[in-house]
């Protein structure tokens, strides 16, 4: 009997002290073993980058399976969409409203931290051997070290999920504890699996809808989709689908983001960086007519020397490849080519190109993100 109450008492104890309740340890083992055993995922959900009062809001689909990866961000102030695609073909940055495609030679998503690719996220908890585990509010929250190549500002993030352990928010803060992303999962398909056009350059360039003979089943359903098939039971629990998964993935390929004029040809405003690294002035600007539109040079001299050019930017009649040097990069308002000594990208129709061999790629980033479509006076 006294054997019998000695046992009762301990399993007792053991509950009472947390009988599955997740350490450091246990959960970073279980959070590899439920990621690596996808082969296929899509997540919804919604993405905030801070830059001091304002903030910039994509609206995100994520996806991947067999190593083909494509995220969808659009603009909710304008509505413009550009999707991040790796393929059997390489890493793109699609601007379907342009009808351009711009083409990276990249390893791209493995080189940099990413909020929305969970195998990015599990990188990055894997390789902080510092990693540090609360429950709050009956959530988990893991505040992890993280790796931006190209923003070292960004040392931290805290990930916070359920006790099922699905992910339903990312935080990331820079090395003065401010908050700089945010990214909200409202859905997560840990099941999914897609038609071999979903991951396609061309299809995703396409803003009609995809031919019936294309579409697939899906496997719990008898209702067709245009190219993800997907089962919802296994999404988050606690997240919910804005419509459903299969709707929203295929309205992700024919939405119609054609807000930039087709044709734009002249500049009406010089727009000047609101940024500039100490010691360094505009000296000399310059307007130059080209085919179609026009394009003008900013020469910055003193300390930290660079060149900014601006020029118009017109939708391709055919779609065009565009070969580009550098590593996807999210500049607030867009996704842009960052290298070490140049920063490429698109806004409100204007092309902006800066280049230099003094500036940092941090100091690029600021300058980029500086540039406003309102004028300011030099």
């Amino acid at each position: 009997m006294k054997k019998i109450f000695l046992t009762a008492l301990f399993l007792s104890l053991f509950l009472l002290t947390g009988c599955g309740k997740y350490n450091e340890k246990t959960i970073v083992k279980d959070l590899n073993k439920k990621i690596n055993a996808t082969t296929g995922y899509h997540i919804e959900g919604t993405m905030e980058i801070y830059n001091g009062e304002d903030v910039y809001t994509y609206d995100v689909e994520s996806s991947y399976e067999n190593d083909n990866y494509r995220v969808s961000l659009t603009n909710q102030l304008n509505n413009h969409e550009q999707i991040i695609l790796r393929n059997a073909d390489g890493v793109y940055v699609l601007t379907p409203s342009l009808n351009k495609s711009f083409k990276f030679q990249s390893n791209w998503p493995e080189n940099n931290s990413q909020v929305y690719i969970l195998q990015s996220l599990l990188t990055d908890i894997n390789k902080d051997e510092n990693i540090k585990l609360e429950e709050k509010n009956n959530k988990y929250v893991l505040n992890v070290k993280i790796s931006y190549s190209n923003n070292k500002n960004l040392v931290n993030q805290k990930i916070y999920m359920d006790k099922k352990l699905n992910f339903e928010k990312i935080e990331v803060f820079d090395d003065s504890g401010n908050k700089q992303i945010k990214m909200i999962f409202d859905s997560i398909d840990m099941n999914a699996t897609f038609n071999n056009k979903y991951f396609s350059t061309s299809e995703n360039m396409k803003t009609v809808d995809i031919d019936d003979n294309d579409k697939t089943d899906n496997k719990t359903n008898t209702d067709k989709t245009d190219d993800k098939t997907s089962t919802d039971k296994n999404s988050s629990s606690n997240n919910t689908d804005k419509n459903s998964s299969s709707n929203n993935t295929d309205n992700s390929l024919n939405k119609n983001t054609d807000n930039i004029d087709e044709e734009t040809s002249i500049l009406e405003d010089t727009v000047y960086p609101m940024y500039l690294p100490s010691g360094t002035y505009l000296s000399t600007e310059e307007t130059v007519s080209k085919e179609e539109g026009e394009r003008i040079i900013l020469t910055f001299d003193g300390e930290s020397p660079f060149i900014l050019v601006e020029e118009t930017v017109s939708k391709a009649d055919e779609f065009e490849i565009i070969p580009v040097y550098g590593e996807p990069t999210i500049l607030m308002d867009t996704v842009g080519a960052l290298s070490e000594t140049s920063v490429n990208f698109i806004s409100n129709g204007i092309e902006y190109y800066i280049a230099s061999e003094n500036l940092t790629m941090q100091e690029m980033i600021e300058v980029a993100q500086s540039i406003s479509s309102i004028p300011v006076m030099k």
